[in-house]
């Protein structure tokens, strides 16, 4: 049975149950398109970065930076989502750099010698894109300390914990908890907009043929169009998906530029 893991922005029940909704319509779209053995439910038991390089890929998302680091040529790109949130702009999408609300920091040069939260040294909306903003400002070490925290969630708590002074939040998860769990973002504000690039990819295995990756696209742009699941695309913000080249996903790599070291824990 194939593997199908869309597990990237479901935090919050809501957006679970329409990202279940969601597949539920793609499994039907392939099954009468003559796929078999597909999984009724979204694997829930594979970490979702392990899924990426699964051989039994069927359909997974991707984050932006490792697709474009490690993944390109190992993995097929089949679409890139379109939502409809503050920040996003087509396929292009930014993070939001939040502070503490009674911070007296109020600018990204504000930031400098303190200490910032990332969800990961591999996320392009946790570290990269937060490398990109500050890259103009830095002539060497801009921060004085970097934390991890696992998630976007929990760079939230560094903040508003006193753990971390800022983070850089993806502004499709940003405008999720806002609409979904406003309470744990009312202590934090945002003081600066990254630069944009190429969001989330959905992907498929390697080895996947053109007729199947072609098949995944019109299943995608089907449920686009289906009335039924009108719904399901208000809860994700979802009103399309674009086809990109693995090109499109290349200056993910050098958006910051050479002006700052990898953020690290």
């Amino acid at each position: 049975m194939p593997l199908v893991s869309i597990a990237m922005y479901v935090t919050s029940e809501p957006l679970a149950d329409a990202t279940a909704k969601l597949w539920s319509f793609l499994r039907h779209y392939l099954s009468n398109a003559g796929l078999k053995d597909l999984p009724e439910k979204l694997d829930q038991t594979v970490p979702y970065d392990e899924a990426w390089l699964r051989p039994d890929l069927l359909l997974s998302q991707a984050c932006g930076y490792p697709f474009a680091k490690s993944l390109r040529g190992r993995v097929r790109l089949v679409a890139t989502p379109i939502y409809d949130h503050p920040g996003c702009e087509g396929p292009l999408m930014r993070s939001f750099i939040i502070v503490a609300k009674d911070s007296a920091l109020h600018s990204l040069e504000d930031l400098r010698g303190t200490t910032a939260a990332i969800n990961s040294p591999d996320s392009n909306s946790g570290s990269n894109f937060f490398r990109a903003a500050v890259a103009p400002l830095a002539g060497g070490r801009f921060f004085g300390r970097i934390i991890e925290t696992g998630s976007h969630r929990g760079s939230i708590a560094a903040v508003v914990e006193g753990r971390a002074d800022s983070a850089a939040i993806d502004c499709v998860t940003f405008a999720n908890i806002r609409r979904f769990d406003p309470g744990y973002i009312k202590a934090v504000r945002i003081i600066a907009e990254t630069p944009k690039g190429p969001g989330l990819p959905f992907i498929t295995s390697g080895d996947a043929s053109d007729d199947r990756v072609l098949l995944l696209r019109n299943a995608l742009s089907a449920a686009i169009k289906e009335p039924s699941l009108s719904a399901m695309r208000a809860t994700l913000g979802l009103v399309d998906f674009s086809v990109l080249s693995e090109a499109d996903y290349q200056p993910l790599l050098s958006l910051a530029g050479d002006a700052l070291p990898q953020l690290r824990a």
